[in-house]
């Protein structure tokens, strides 16, 4: 047996062995729909917040699969694009290199800096400037974004970027302030 299987034993005397399967009156999770879900690579949802320079599909949230506590999808980062300083609040993000080179920049003045290829894993803190840069003038950064919540939390941050960015307005449902 594998050492993560489990067995699930019923006890003949709480069973009714003419209901064994849930029913859609029942409270009871009809697994077939409620289990594991599978987003294939073409299904991504194109229909989110964007970025002027990024472009995001959504694979696992709430209106998706009913995800109640994280985000998952892909983020495409055209060629030299650079956001301005912001952070995600209380929210935490991981972010998957693909493809390309992504290049972090954090702190109170952006002054730490970090380069992440493919195969590398970024995180980011709750709370932790940051600015997403784009280390290639010439290619594209392909990466998957995960975030530990649906809601889009974006806080622009009044500090002058390490990296400026191009004079691109970063305005959608994420950075509503209309933040560079």
């Amino acid at each position: 047996m594998l050492p993560w299987r489990v067995n699930v034993i019923s006890d003949p005397m709480t069973t009714d062995s003419t209901h064994s399967h849930p029913h859609p009156h029942s409270h009871e999770p009809l697994w077939k729909h409620d289990g594991v879900r599978v987003i294939g690579a073409g299904q991504l949802d194109s229909n989110t917040a964007q970025t002027p320079g990024m472009d995001r599909s959504a694979a696992i949230n709430f209106a998706r699969v009913g995800a109640q506590k994280l985000w998952a999808g892909t983020v495409t980062i055209h060629a030299d694009a650079k956001t301005g300083a912001h952070h995600h609040g209380p929210l935490e993000s991981v972010i998957y290199v693909i493809r390309g080179k992504a290049r972090m920049r954090w702190g109170e003045h952006l002054e730490f800096t970090a380069e992440a290829g493919p195969g590398d894993f970024i995180y980011v803190p709750p709370y932790v400037p940051h600015q997403e840069i784009n280390a290639s003038a010439t290619e594209l950064l392909e990466c998957v974004l995960c975030r530990s919540d649906g809601e889009a939390v974006a806080v622009n941050l009044d500090i002058e970027p390490a990296e400026k960015p191009q004079s691109v307005l970063w305005i959608d449902p994420t950075h509503p302030q209309g933040g560079v």
